[in-house]
């Protein structure tokens, strides 16, 4: 091995890292409003939290899309081990993310109350198990896991859930619902606006414009 290829190795990790890290930032505000969604009152407010995540959601979830493809391309054998180890984890995380975006399409379709509040459950369910998920997987992937001499995944899906990789879910889920509450605050403005500014206000902190402070 050359330097000319750690060069590439280095360029590679780095631009994966920022792939995954620019998904965690901007999905984890969709995740995080979703996670809260349910904490509100009325329908109104869902809606307005529903509104503004509208434009961006789907294009958030490119950046996970794009740092797998790149994972693929620049470390195939830590794809291969890391797909096949976290399979379960993987397709549950799928089958989340698919959810809530169906039930943010699916909400408004009809006007009756108890499909409104079967699909605020999808999406806030939906969100809460890809953030918990998320978490699992990057506590693991710090812990360490079991691989043999073949490269292969040693262990069940039950061994991935240790207390590290529990608490970091946990951790996960709370800054997602955090940055949720942030990103709502800043984009709505009355009742839900003065709501959301009362839960994040820490120890005397004055957002901008809060002149009541």
């Amino acid at each position: 091995m050359n330097f000319g290829s750690l060069d590439l190795i280095r360029t590679w990790f780095i631009l994966i890292g920022v792939l995954f890290t620019g998904y965690a930032m901007l999905d984890g505000l969709d995740l995080g409003v979703g996670a809260i969604h349910l904490f509100t009152n009325t329908d109104e407010e869902r809606r307005i939290m529903l509104d503004a995540i509208g434009p961006v959601w789907d294009g958030n979830e490119a950046w996970l899309v794009t740092g797998g493809g790149a994972l693929f391309a620049a470390f195939p054998n830590l794809y291969a081990t890391l797909f096949s180890g976290f399979y379960l984890a993987f397709g549950l995380l799928l089958v989340a993310l698919i959810f809530r975006a169906v039930a943010i399409e699916f909400r408004s379709k009809q006007p009756m109350r108890w499909w409104r509040r079967m699909w605020d459950v999808g999406f806030s369910g939906g969100s809460v198990l890809s953030s918990l998920l998320i978490g699992v997987a990057m506590g693991n992937i710090a812990w360490g896991v079991p691989i043999d001499d073949r490269g292969e995944f040693a262990g069940t899906f039950l061994s991935l859930l240790g207390p590290y990789p529990v608490l970091i879910a946990v951790t996960t889920l709370a800054l997602f619902m955090m940055h949720g509450a942030i990103y709502t605050l800043m984009k709505t403005e009355g009742p839900l606006h003065h709501k959301l500014r009362g839960h994040d206000r820490v120890d005397g902190t004055v957002w901008p414009g809060d002149v009541s402070a």
